[in-house]
């Protein structure tokens, strides 16, 4: 580490020919880049079918319905149809879907339909996209009332013969993940920079002014010796200190690297901390943030109480994100329409 002199009646300290400080305000950074992200939103509903025996002969057609669900800002609803919903099964199955029961264009989901073991053994009954690869992508419901599910779910006689059936009811679990997708930009902070005070206040740090010219200090003391701090930070802060300007950072490092630019941002940041120089401290926190790095390691170890006070402030900054919505392929009756069939795991 290097060490440095402060001397009472020094001369200032000049600034190179090509000297240039750091923008007050946040500038983008030159090289942008942003991320698209899609996800689902899941959301699942247990709905128990009681009475079993009584709704048989109710007609093919006709169901009982779950309460509404909320799953992804939708509302859902699960339809058992226990005498089918086909008449081409002349009720020899019943049927089992899930329903967009609010208002929606396009919207695009996996599902999961579970009927439970009432036996303890766990050997449910599950039709599931979820955890699969699907050739044709996640299914797309087009408006109020579009279906997904199966019309021939589980054959009668085999169900009312199964430990599915259970003192006469039936338990049924749904799953949904509604498919978002959103694009993350490039997070951009605003910090408040003080005005230049120099004018009012040629003695620029108050630790200097104590140890030069307070109380404490060594009458036969002409020089501090400044520890602890490399000799380009403390040309840095010597330059801001006479100039209220800060160097050429490319110029002072010799290094042409962003990293090399964020690096010596950090170790500024520090010492300006350590000498109470508050617009420096400004000044560094600007750069660093419109940096995307992972160079704030450093100021755990090197000055944790200004970590703790960048973060806090970052985190009552407002960030800016677009936003949008992607959907597209309907699935009804357990395929899509190119009648591709989600397989049963039993």
């Amino acid at each position: 580490m290097g060490a440095g002199r402060v001397c009472k009646g020094g001369a200032s300290a000049r600034p190179s020919s090509s000297s240039s400080s750091f923008s007050l305000a946040p500038q983008p950074p030159s090289e942008t880049a942003s991320t698209s992200v899609t996800e689902t939103v899941n959301g699942s509903h247990q709905f128990k079918i009681t009475g079993y025996s009584l709704s048989k002969g109710m007609g093919i057609g006709k169901y009982v319905a779950s309460d509404t669900f909320t799953v992804g800002g939708y509302e859902w609803a699960i339809y058992f149809y226990p005498d089918g919903k086909s008449m081409d099964d002349a009720a020899a199955y019943v049927s089992l879907f899930i329903a967009l029961a609010s208002e929606g264009t396009d919207v695009r989901a996996l599902f999961e339909l579970t009927l439970l073991d009432q036996s303890g053994k766990e050997q449910h009954k599950v039709h599931s996209h979820f955890g699969r690869t699907l050739e044709g992508g996640p299914y797309t419901l087009k408006y109020r009332g579009s279906m997904w599910g199966y019309k021939r779910f589980f054959k009668r006689t085999s169900l009312e013969a199964s430990d599915y059936l259970k003192d006469d009811c039936l338990s049924v679990s749904c799953s949904v993940g509604v498919v978002r997708s959103r694009t993350e930009g490039p997070k951009i902070y605003s910090i408040p920079v003080p005005p230049s005070n120099m004018a009012q206040h040629f003695a620029r740090s108050p630790v200097f002014r104590a140890q030069l010219f307070g109380p404490m200090k060594d009458r036969n003391m002409q020089c501090i010796k400044v520890e602890d701090m490399e000799a380009t930070v403390f040309k840095a802060l010597l330059h801001f200190i006479y100039w209220d300007s800060l160097p050429d950072m490319e110029e002072l490092t010799g290094l042409n690297t962003k990293w090399a630019s964020t690096l010596m941002a950090q170790h500024l940041l520090a010492a300006a901390d350590r000498y109470a120089l508050e617009r420096l401290k400004s000044l560094c926190e600007v750069k660093l943030s419109v940096m995307q790095t992972d160079g704030f390691e450093y100021l755990k170890v090197s000055c944790p109480s200004i970590l703790t006070e960048l973060l806090e402030y970052v985190a009552r900054v407002g960030e800016h994100s677009i936003v949008t919505s992607a959907y597209g392929n309907e699935a009804l009756d357990g395929s899509d329409v190119n009648g591709r069939r989600v397989k049963p795991r039993i």
